[in-house]
């Protein structure tokens, strides 16, 4: 089948580029400039076992995915809505689109803005990966995903067809039946993490070093559990799960440091700042999720320059 990647980032360009390099037709779809140097350059794939760069196809708009059966939507979680309503008018009928997001409602969103014809379904990603260049994506380790089940029309595009898609690439992936516990599990995981490295501009590794901050991630994840629980979502202890980021990842930089560093806004509104909104709605408590991302708004805010007179 042909994928098409909205997004090409470093979750998009890594995924993206894993199917290419295994022979799957894939269009890329990012901004001008980056489509430009995609088609010229090809996209460099580098990981610890090899370095290559991929011959890809890339346009800088969303008409290249109407013949797309399989749609991997990687944008931030703020450009939801607007990625829809780009998708909306060139997608197949029968076309499924995979939400491969940050956050737990970006595919429940996406679908809002879609036509009914078009499967929307969320994927959790577990990948370190960040942009090196525009046409460049280092990956530091993990890369798998667990999609939601889906029930497909006769003849159309299976949960178990994507997962065929994805494995020989090299991409492990499972599928949930509960994918409801898989996105606010990795929720929580965003929540321990993202910020305080965003704050500190330290990786994972240096980060749960630090004095103090094992404390403060267990409040994290103490408050995320009570908010998942009112909204009717149970959860197994997070805590081992938090320990092995730091292990896996010790030199990745979450993206919301990556976001920050380069200027960029965070999708700490979703993170974050989801279990704030939905523990206020469910009369939860979340002082310590609240704090961190009032801190990483004030850092995002562009600096303030004295008035002089």
């Amino acid at each position: 089948m042909k994928v098409g990647v909205l997004g090409t980032g470093a979750v998009g360009g890594y995924y993206g580029a894993m199917l290419a390099r295994a022979g799957v037709p894939v269009a890329f779809v990012g901004r001008p400039a980056q489509a430009a140097a995609l088609r010229e350059h090809g996209l460099r794939l580098q990981t610890r076992s090899f370095d290559e760069r991929v011959a890809v196809t890339a346009s800088d708009g969303p008409a290249a995915l109407r013949d797309c059966a399989l749609v991997l939507c990687c944008v931030k979680s703020g450009d939801t809505e607007t990625a829809g309503d780009q998708l909306a008018p060139v997608l197949a009928p029968g076309c499924v689109v995979l939400s491969l997001q940050n956050g737990v409602d970006n595919a429940t969103r996406l679908a809002a803005r879609l036509p009914a014809s078009v499967t929307v379904a969320p994927a959790v990603v577990y990948v370190a990966t960040e942009m090196a260049a525009p046409d460049h994506v280092l990956h530091h380790g993990r890369g798998e995903l667990v999609l939601a089940r889906w029930a497909p029309a006769p003849g159309r595009v299976t949960p178990e067809a994507v997962q065929a898609l994805f494995e020989p690439a090299g991409v492990p992936v499972t599928l949930a039946d509960d994918v409801d516990a898989a996105l606010w599990s990795k929720l929580v995981l965003n929540c321990a993490y993202n910020a305080l490295s965003a704050i500190s501009r330290l990786p994972y590794g240096r980060l749960r070093r630090g004095e103090g901050v094992e404390a403060t991630m267990r409040d994290v994840v103490a408050e995320c559990v009570a908010v998942a629980r009112a909204c009717g979502v149970t959860l197994a202890d997070p805590w081992p799960a938090v320990e092995r980021i730091a292990e896996s990842m010790p030199g990745q930089f979450s993206s919301t440091a990556q976001d920050l560093m380069r200027g960029k806004p965070s999708e700490i509104d979703h993170l974050n700042g989801f279990v704030v909104r939905e523990g206020a709605r469910h009369g939860v408590a979340t002082p310590v999720n609240r704090a961190l991302h009032t801190l990483v708004k004030l850092l995002e805010a562009p600096p303030h320059t004295p008035d002089r007179h």
